[in-house]
């Protein structure tokens, strides 16, 4: 029996240590990836309790496009930054399953060196943009901007002319387009 509990151990720590993020050497990061580096956020993102997952969950608090955050560290699974205005630092866990994409492939989405010009975007693209919501008429690149991109396990392609995206775990919502443009929310 003691054999027994000993081997069981011995294994979870096993699992325990494998589970681990494998952290990323800064050498080994893409030039436009620098720790220390200063990014903007590319679409609002909202997040609870310092903790943002690519899944893209539309709740908690909102952390407008174009926001300067300073890059802290990434690993295989999440990204660490630091919201300049406010010091606070945002954990982003990288939800591989449901983005099918690698850490860096997501720090690509949500973070760049210049800011996302909003002039691009019709007044009332902009207002939605700046809020974090969408409305009827938006283009897809605007709904992008404001709530971002869709996780991938529920919208395959962007050329789709259904989005869905989730509130929380257990809600989700769809945003339907019409040549190109936002026909109606269904939730």
């Amino acid at each position: 029996m003691r054999a027994s509990l000993q081997r069981l151990f011995v294994l979870s720590v096993v699992l325990t240590l494998t589970a681990c993020a494998k952290n990323i050497p800064p050498e080994s990061l893409p030039q436009n990836i620098r720790i220390g580096g200063l990014y903007y956020t590319q679409f609002a993102l909202q997040y609870e309790k310092d903790r943002y997952r690519t899944t893209n969950y539309r709740r908690g608090f909102l952390l407008p496009i174009n926001t300067e955050v300073k890059l802290i560290d990434i690993d295989s699974r999440s990204i660490t930054v630091r919201i300049v205005s406010s010091g606070k630092e945002l954990l982003i866990e990288n939800v591989e399953k449901h983005t099918t994409e690698n850490t860096i492939q997501a720090f690509d989405k949500l973070f760049a060196p210049a800011k996302v010009n909003l002039v691009q975007f019709s007044a009332l693209e902009q207002k939605h943009i700046k809020t974090g919501t969408v409305g009827p008429g938006m283009r897809k690149q605007a709904v992008i901007a404001a709530i971002g991109y869709p996780p991938t396990v529920g919208t395959q392609s962007l050329g789709k002319d259904q989005w869905k995206y989730w509130g929380s775990r257990f809600n989700t919502f769809i945003v339907h387009f019409k040549n190109g443009k936002v026909s109606e929310i269904q939730e």
